[in-house]
């Protein structure tokens, strides 16, 4: 995947203001198991209703994703709806020049009518009218040596030039660099369209030209008043002609007549008590008043339009093997350009390799150029209250694609498949005693207690759950009981018993385990795999493991090894944090160095590689415990869970355990002010409010931090724990208590750097060289 993804920690894609940028520490002490991480294909608001394509007909839409990746774009959308954060939304994903998702979901509108979400739904695109119709001209107008971007804006707008600014130049007002406000008062919008434009042309700017990063609908104005000047009709006219046309963009435009008016998305109420919502009218109140056509805000477009303007971008201009757009054009409106703390691109901020921008209606835009992807996002998240929020579900969606970008067609076959394909051969002619739970199924989903029941001279005496149970719901201990589909007796080892006796294998001569783990030395599976080798070697009773892959992947090594005296059911073997290595690798370790003398059999799973997470498998996630809903939440348990034995919620009773952390106490802007001091790679992070329901904090406002997975190969979780149990003792050091991340961590040197104050380097200084050293030892044990 790529690297490098979001530099600067800012709350992501919040109203089209986002940038990245700024210094960064060192690396983390992390080890991967290859000289360099092979590149892969990746990428920056109601009535709940399956997706639907009411549109017109598809003809560009190329082989479609994945079941298991349209099934996370449904999900994240149809999870926004229900939080009552947008209606409805449409989602369009673009792999080079073909379009291989595009869905609608929920409702367009909910008042005055309930009214479908349909595919060719036209949208207030708010401020992605500035890359897609202003950037983009100004660009083609200085390709065609009308101006340079270097030049400055007064040349072309004389009245430019007062108070001080005629030095600005082109370029700045395209990176948000001129030193404008961000807007000014509606109540200068008075009068006439010139007099409005002249006003902001004469405005006084709030710092030095080039000084700092503002994001300013202001100067987007003027680029369009430069439009306007140098082409001698209007931006609309200049957009139209040499953009949307040549793109084929015929759903696009300022000031939308009357047929893409009826298919238009409403926004919010005219007025406070009135019934009527503006639809297919520009909801940006400047925008209104310069008549509906401005360089900021004002376009409306469909989801399939906006496809051809990100296909063109991706492929140097060329859409439908033509060249809409000249390729220079397209190198100039991505190339990197250095801002005040950081990078930006004329079409929007820098995320690594992607190039992304949002509306403030609820639109967005990312486009990966180097991963051959792009992804719209669509949606009026004012409607019908001016309330919602398009943050999560952009969030969402994005790491949908990223995860569908980079999955790769292996069709990896967990080990019950593969034990199926060979007749059954390590278990024939046995007396089983299954250790399984929910995520024990085959790749199409039929329980594993099922299909060894089904075998041939296979016989299934007695079933054996971890921490959660067999259906992976229960929190606390859990009780013996009976399968109700099976009738079999089910043994628990999260209740009385953490370990399996000579009753429960009363009349097997096997174990057989299938459990899905998390990659985490504190996740309590591999401690019961241990416990499990260490009773059958007592016992004389084979163990047969079905090995499944490492949610968080085999190559990357993070965290200290636990100290030698801290041996515990959540640190049974004296490895790193996030270990790299399947529960089959390390049962084959644990055998090993502690010299148990198991009888063990590993069934490898096939066609798994080193480093693949796990939705590169194409196996469908089942949550192997309560909290871990999707793969991401596997893939950040490992840092984020460092905290979950301090007062601050890791997201448990929510929608998104530990893809957020919160506490009623913590003011979430100063905390991302501190974490932006250290890098996240392949994370990006935002501002938050959630209530959990239940654990720590429940029914109580928290404010706090949310995670997205943008770059999954990049994530470095347990550098990402570390930094946020850092941050919150040095913002918040009277209220965060920070004992339980002893436990966790399992290294006393490290907890007491982080206590006495130490840097984030300082803390992981203490466990440097563990990773690398780690590496070598796993070596003999590994499988894949």
């Amino acid at each position: 995947m790529p690297s490098g993804r979001i530099a600067l920690v800012l709350m992501m894609f919040a109203t089209a203001c986002t940038r990245d940028g700024g210094g960064k520490s060192g690396p983390a002490p992390t080890a991967t198991a290859s000289a360099a991480l092979p590149p892969a294909d990746a990428g920056e608001d109601a009535l709940r209703v399956e997706a639907s394509d009411a549109g017109p007909s598809m003809g560009t839409v190329a082989a479609s994703l994945a079941e298991v990746d349209r099934q996370q774009f449904a999900a994240g959308a149809n999870a926004a709806i229900a939080r009552s954060e947008v209606p409805g939304a449409v989602a369009l994903m673009v792999r080079g020049d073909q379009v291989v998702l595009h869905e609608a979901y929920g409702q367009r509108a909910v008042r005055p009518a309930p009214t479908r979400m349909t595919t060719d739904t036209v949208f207030d695109l708010a401020s992605l009218t500035k890359p897609i119709a202003t950037a983009t001209t100004v660009v083609l107008l200085a390709e065609a040596g009308l101006f340079s971007l270097r030049d400055p804006v007064a040349r072309y707008l004389p009245a430019f030039a007062a108070a001080g600014k005629g030095e600005v130049t082109i370029e700045q007002l395209l990176l948000h660099t001129s030193g404008l406000p961000a807007d000014n008062a509606l109540s200068a919008y008075g009068g006439t369209r010139d007099e409005a434009v002249r006003r902001i042309l004469e405005m006084k700017t709030e710092r030095a030209p080039g000084e700092g990063f503002r994001y300013s609908d202001l100067g987007y104005v003027v680029l369009g008043e430069l439009v306007a000047k140098v082409t001698k009709s209007s931006l609309a006219d200049a957009a139209r002609s040499r953009v949307f046309t040549p793109l084929g963009m015929t759903d696009t435009g300022f000031l939308p007549g009357p047929e893409l008016r009826a298919r238009a998305a409403p926004t919010e109420r005219t007025s406070p008590d009135a019934e009527r919502f503006f639809t297919g009218e520009v909801h940006d109140p400047r925008a209104r008043a310069l008549g509906g056509v401005a360089g900021h805000a004002g376009l409306f477009a469909t989801s399939l339009d906006l496809s051809r303007f990100v296909r063109a971008i991706l492929q140097g201009g060329k859409v439908d093997g033509q060249q809409a757009l000249p390729a220079r054009v397209v190198e100039t409106l991505l190339a990197p350009r250095p801002i005040p703390g950081g990078t930006r691109a004329y079409l929007g901020s820098m995320h690594g390799t992607a190039v992304a921008h949002t509306g403030f209606t609820g639109t967005s835009f990312w486009i990966d150029p180097a991963h051959g992807f792009g992804l719209v996002i669509l949606a009026s998240r004012l409607h019908p209250t001016g309330k919602g929020s398009a943050d999560r579900l952009r969030s969402d969606l994005i790491s949908a694609a990223i995860v569908a970008a980079s999955r790769k067609e292996a069709a990896v076959r967990p080990g019950i498949d593969v034990l199926e394909e060979t007749g059954f051969a390590a278990v024939r002619g046995r007396k089983v005693a299954l250790l399984t739970h929910a995520a024990g199924r085959t790749k199409d989903g039929r329980r594993t207690v099922d299909v060894l029941r089904g075998a041939h001279d296979v016989k299934v005496v007695a079933l054996l759950s971890p921490e959660h149970g067999l259906a992976s719901a229960a929190e606390g201990a859990v009780q013996d009981g009976t399968d109700a589909a099976s009738g079999l007796p089910l043994h628990s080892l999260y209740g009385d018993a953490r370990r399996p006796t000579q009753a429960m294998l009363h009349g097997a001569d096997t174990v057989v385990i299938d459990l899905q783990d998390a990659g985490a030395r504190f996740y309590t599976y591999a401690t019961t795999v241990g416990y499990t080798l260490e009773a059958a070697a007592e016992l004389h009773v084979r163990v047969v493991l079905l090995d499944r892959p490492n949610p968080a992947g085999g190559e990357i090594v993070e965290g200290p090894l636990r100290d030698a005296d801290k041996e515990s059911f959540i640190a049974y073997h004296r490895i790193p944090v996030r270990h790299g290595m399947t529960l089959g690798e390390l049962a084959r370790m644990f055998v090993a160095e502690r010299k148990l003398g198991t009888d063990v059999v590993v069934v490898p799973a096939r066609g798994l590689g080193r480093n693949a997470l796990y939705a590169e498998t194409s196996l469908s996630w089942v949550a192997p415990s309560p909290n871990l809903p999707t793969p991401s939440a596997a893939l950040l348990y490992s840092g984020v869970a460092l905290l979950e034995a301090t007062n601050v919620s890791v997201g448990r009773g929510t929608d998104a355990p530990f893809e957020q952390i919160g506490a009623p106490w913590i003011d979430s802007a100063a905390l991302l002010a501190a974490l932006a001091h250290e890098s996240h790679p392949g994370i990006a992070l935002r501002a938050v409010t959630f209530t959990p329901t239940t654990s720590v904090h429940a029914k109580t406002e928290c404010h706090g931090v949310a995670f997205a997975v943008t770059a999954p190969h990049d994530v470095r979780a347990v550098h990402l724990g570390v930094a946020l149990a850092f941050a919150l003792r040095k913002v918040f050091p009277a209220r965060f208590s920070p004992q339980g991340v002893a436990t966790l961590l399992g290294h006393r040197a490290a907890f007491d750097a982080l206590t006495s104050g130490a840097s984030v380097t300082a803390i992981e200084d203490t466990y440097r060289g563990d990773p690398a050293a780690f590496l070598q030892r796993r070596a003999p044990y590994l499988l894949y």
